[in-house]
């Protein structure tokens, strides 16, 4: 997450969505008083800055509106740009199993993906509960119940849907592409009808939301 009153933005990181590469975009014309709450160089350098206490939920990369209630006034952020990266949800479940795979710290989802292929860990209620209560406009809630985005940009449309936040910036982003997954370059071929259908399940309030099919 990075805020950004100098430039009058808020980007907020959905996890494996392309967040990390706009994060690095986003730093490289960074402002002196930017906050930045992640793992990139300058959002690691500034840490130290940013006063977790004061903040309703966990300070971290991938924080919502919400989380950073306290941080930041709703009516701060009602002023702000605020914008997100989305995926579509089939492309975005392989990534997020194959990342989960080459973690090590103790979490159920890690686990889970380790001591299952694919169509298993997509099986697990636990997983499913998981995508289900997370759609991308948790992210852009408010503490005070209303979202706020400006900007959903579709990383498979990212030149259309990254020009108003280009319009508001002033200036290009130069996206690099960051954390890549040791996965297949492409996503239909981890899926069965099964598994398929779950994610068109557990995830469709995106898929109708953003047009997103299989």
């Amino acid at each position: 997450m990075i805020v950004s009153k100098g430039r009058g933005y808020v980007f907020v990181h959905i996890p494996k969505t392309g967040g990390t590469a706009m994060a690095l975009a986003l730093e490289a014309r960074a402002m002196k008083d930017d906050v930045m709450i992640g793992d990139t160089p300058k959002a690691l350098k500034r840490r130290r800055k940013v006063d977790a206490s004061k903040a309703a939920g966990r300070v971290w990369k991938h924080a919502t509106l919400a989380d950073i209630d306290g941080l930041f006034s709703v009516a701060e952020i009602e002023a702000l740009f605020a914008f997100t990266l989305v995926r579509n949800p089939w492309d975005r479940v392989v990534s997020y199993y194959h990342w989960l795979r080459e973690q090590s710290f103790d979490h159920p989802a890690v686990a889970l993906s380790k001591a299952h292929d694919f169509a298993g860990f997509l099986g697990q209620a636990q997983i499913q509960e998981s995508l289900r209560a997370s759609p991308y406009a948790q992210y852009m809630t408010r503490a005070d119940g209303v979202e706020q985005c400006q900007a959903y940009v579709r990383l498979e449309h990212l030149a259309e849907d990254l020009q108003p936040v280009e319009d508001h910036l002033g200036f290009r982003l130069e996206m690099p592409h960051a954390n890549r997954s040791d996965r297949d370059a492409g996503y239909r071929g981890y899926f069965s009808d099964e598994t398929a259908a779950i994610v068109a399940d557990v995830c469709a309030p995106d898929i109708k939301r953003f047009g997103y099919t299989f």
